[in-house]
């Protein structure tokens, strides 16, 4: 809030009484002014009012309660205040109403203004319909179309008027040629230096060689474009040449004068590219254009770029890079690294550039796209094709499958390249690129990579990779195999040919390959390290190579690496042979991997175990089973190469059927062979199992189910015993056997069938066994617990469900020998009811073989019998 000493300036103050003068305050003044002001506050005003109307000497005085308070200087203070505003009220009144008054005749004149300007623009209007009526014509006059038919029988007579002044000067120019052998004429205009004249100097040095062809055949009749000396005695005959002495050679001197004209273009066009006039550059670039095609000029801009004069100067270095980069490129289980450094810079280099470029070559030449179509061709066919054959020559002395990835690499990087020259517009940005550029574009990208995919050529060497890398990842393998099987056997009398025959030809394809003289240090270091050889090992021969079982054995990481480095080929292929034959390279590359992962990988190592389960029937010992761990491994590589068949190869030949039926059928054929091994093998097994269970169950002895009196009167050691050591042994062996199975072909219907089979021959052998054996009462508590072991390991296995009842019938056979005759009559009877697991005739044969089958009990049960 304001104090009582701000108040409005305004306001003028009355001085202070002097001394003989009134003491009594003047009245304020104010203005207008005062009120308008934008610091004007009322209550500062009405405090002003206030202050001006106490005496000064009352301010400041003391107080006094007889006149603490006097009204009337305040009134008479307002009441001159109240008069002051009601008289600048009337005059700010008299304002308004002259302000007013001003602005109603400004409106009425703009008004006024309005309606003139719209009579006038309403004439203008109709002026320029009459006008236009005029000069279209209409049905009553005619006069425009009269006006443009003038216009145009002018044109026309210029145009003769030209034409009649060029004809004049060509014939003049033909006559200065060919009477006196100069071109004075052509020369002052092509020495003026302006566009037009040279323009003008090109055409009509074209019509002059074409009037000096019709009208001087001599001179374009000699050898190589040069008459025979007419003056001479070795032209024509005297006559002619007499006739055509002192005549000039047209020809030459036409050309000469173009020759001269072409050059003097040339070096216009050169020095304002050196100074960035693109007009002038324009203007030259158009000359050459009509006088020749503008071959010259393209030709000058081209060849003498800054691009190609550096790069010719480094195009021929080699493709050096990293040492590990090309390492990664030959390692088949590494990530490819990409595009080769120094290709890859060049083509980095070319967009910007050829961007750039397209921006001078659209303000410079009138035919932007001719110029644009022979530089991106020289720019692919001279830089990046030299640089493309470097590179891929540099990753071809690494190995096969270095070249192929870098083919990838820089086929899918030129191929970027093209798409986004193709998105920039070139001449044409930032609209799409023009359907000519465009497909110059294509032809010089498919140009630069069609002497890769000629024929087969590109297929073969995805199998030639393959081949060698197959080959070196089995090398091992089939040394091994190779050595087993010349171990002489005496399970079998013949190996199998054509196994040992394509393991030969495996290995001494490898061995061939290692040995030949095409093969560079890098590539034979490759083959040597997927063969996990060393280098020391490369100069031993094959016999000599130390291998182990586990060289040997299948392994399903190895079979991955097969799959993952097919699965590389065949993407590889579908990106870079376009599709048109792809049925057919999948065939090809179908047939390779059942030759190397099913021929030679799996079916050997099955052919081994199947040696192996041959060789144990016979066996004076515990048989070793140990072969039956290669079964999962088997099964597993079966499994995961007829999927990779299944969801990768063949769904890529379905576009051709005959194809694709072949490639099913050949793959059926390889998976039935495969899984007939495998049966075979688990056949053989059973066969080899159930043959030692056999000489097993004929080690049993006679006492051990007819224990003597001497025996059980020994203490109660003996019936201590919880089975007979046959039960044991055979227990032990049939345990470790479904240790082995378990592992082998873990929970599976394999399993289930593998297992099932063998506990029925297995429950037939027991039954068989306790045919043979006399078994007194002390005897059939020995055959109860042997057969409880049995029923015991049997229902431990993973077999069917339908052939655990089955076992009961060995539980009644242990009943037979243990309860006396009556209670053998009733459970027979029992049973009868209940219609038992087997007839009362199969029973017969143990009940004769009970020690007291000659009692009047048991011999009435043989009655009922």
């Amino acid at each position: 809030m304001r104090g009582p000493s701000s108040t409005n300036s305004s306001i003028n103050q009355p001085p202070l009484p002097q001394a003989g003068r009134s003491v009594f305050p003047q009245a304020p003044s104010f203005s207008l002014d005062t009120f308008s002001s934008r610091d004007f506050i009322v209550k500062d005003f009405v405090e002003a009012l206030s202050d001006s109307a106490v005496p000064p000497n009352r301010r400041s005085g003391p107080s006094n309660q007889a006149d603490a308070f006097d009204p009337k200087p305040l009134i008479r203070s307002f009441e001159h205040a109240l008069n002051r505003m009601s008289d600048l009220s009337g005059d700010l009144e008299l304002r308004e109403n002259e302000l007013s008054a001003a602005v109603r005749r400004a409106e009425a004149q703009h008004n006024q203004n309005v309606q003139v300007l719209g009579r006038k623009l309403d004439s203008t209007i109709d002026s320029f319909h009459h006008l236009d009526t005029s000069l279209n014509g209409d049905d009553y006059e005619n006069g425009g179309n009269t006006i443009v038919k003038i216009g145009e029988r002018l044109e026309e007579l210029d145009r003769q008027r030209t034409r009649a002044q060029d004809a004049k000067f060509i014939i003049q120019c033909w006559m200065e040629v060919s009477e006196r052998g100069e071109l004075l004429q052509l020369e002052d205009i092509r020495r003026s230096g302006e566009g037009e004249g040279k323009v003008r100097c090109a055409r009509i040095a074209r019509i002059l060689t074409k009037i000096s062809q019709r009208l001087d055949p001599e001179s374009w009749s000699g050898v190589n474009g040069h008459t025979k000396h007419i003056n001479s005695v070795d032209g024509l005959n005297g006559l002619d040449a007499g006739r055509k002495r002192g005549r000039h050679n047209t020809r030459e001197l036409i050309e000469k004068f173009s020759e001269t004209l072409e050059k003097d273009l040339l070096r216009s066009f050169q020095e304002f590219y050196r100074r960035a006039n693109f007009e002038g550059m324009r203007d030259c670039a158009n000359v050459l254009h009509d006088f020749n095609g503008g071959a010259s000029v393209v030709a000058l801009f081209v060849n003498q770029h800054q691009f190609f004069i550096e790069r010719s100067q480094l195009i021929t270095a080699e493709a050096i890079g990293d040492a590990t980069t090309w390492e990664r490129l030959a390692d088949p289980d590494a990530d490819p690294p990409g595009v080769e450094p120094s290709l890859q810079s060049l083509i980095d280099e070319v967009k910007n550039v050829v961007q750039e470029e397209s921006v001078i070559i659209k303000r410079a030449f009138p035919f932007a796209e001719e110029v644009l179509g022979n530089f991106l061709q020289r720019v692919f066919q001279q830089s990046i094709q030299q640089r493309l054959e470097i590179v891929l020559e540099k990753a071809g002395t690494v190995s096969s499958l270095a070249f192929l990835r870098s083919l990838q690499a820089a086929r899918s990087y030129i191929s970027t390249l093209v798409d986004d020259l193709k998105s920039h517009g070139l001449v044409e940005h930032p609209e799409p690129i023009s359907p000519q550029i465009g497909m110059i574009l294509d032809q010089q990208f498919d140009d630069l990579f069609v002497p890769y995919f000629v024929g087969t050529s590109y297929i073969e060497r995805e199998r030639r990779s393959l081949e060698e890398l197959y080959s070196s990842l089995l090398f091992k393998f089939t040394i091994f195999h190779s050595r087993r099987r010349k171990v002489p056997t005496t399970f079998m009398k013949s190996l199998a040919k054509s196994g040992s025959e394509m393991l030969a030809s495996a290995r001494d394809a490898y061995v061939d390959r290692l040995d030949s003289s095409d093969l560079t240090a890098a590539q034979k270091a490759m083959l040597l390290r997927v063969a996990g050889l060393k280098e020391s090992e490369n100069a031993k021969t094959q016999a000599e190579i130390e291998v182990g079982e586990q060289d040997g054995v299948l392994s399903p990481a190895n079979a991955k690496r097969m799959l993952k480095w097919l699965a590389e080929a065949v993407g590889r292929g579908l990106e870079l042979s376009g599709g048109n034959e792809t049925a057919k390279e999948v065939s090809a590359l179908l047939n390779l991997l059942l030759t190397n992962m099913g021929e030679i990988y799996l079916e050997t190592a099955l052919d081994a175990a199947n040696d192996a389960a041959a060789s144990q029937e016979n066996a004076k010992n515990d048989p070793d089973l140990s072969y039956l761990q290669n079964l999962r491994s088997a099964i597993t590589i079966m499994h995961l190469m007829n999927t990779c068949i299944r969801t990768v190869l063949i769904p890529l030949a379905f576009s051709t059927i005959t194809v694709s039926r072949n490639m099913e059928r050949t793959t059926a054929q390889a998976m039935e062979r495969t899984e007939e091994k495998i049966n075979n093998i688990m056949q053989k097994t059973i066969d080899v199992v159930l043959a030692w269970v056999v000489k097993l169950l004929a080690r049993q002895q006679k006492t051990d189910f007819r224990p003597k009196d001497d025996t059980l009167s020994g203490g109660s050691a003996w019936l201590e015993q919880l089975q007979t050591p046959t039960c044991l042994s055979i227990f032990t062996f049939l345990s470790r056997l479904h240790t082995l199975a378990l592992s082998a072909l873990s929970p599976s219907p394999n399993l289930t069938a593998f297992l099932t089979e063998l506990a029925i021959n297995v429950r037939s052998l027991l039954l068989d066994h306790f045919r043979k054996f006399s078994v007194n009462a002390a005897g059939g508590i020995m055959v109860t617990k042997d057969i409880t072991k049995y029923i015991e390991l049997l229902r431990s296995w993973e077999v069917d469900e339908s052939f655990l009842p089955t076992l009961e019938v060995l539980a009644e056979v242990g009943h037979i020998f243990v309860i006396g005759p009556e209670a053998l009559r009733e459970r027979l009877r029992a049973q009868k009811g209940a219609g038992g697991l087997w007839d009362k005739g199969d029973m017969r044969a143990y009940v004769l073989k009970r020690d007291d089958v000659g009692s009047v009990g048991v011999q009435s049960v043989l009655s009922s019998l």
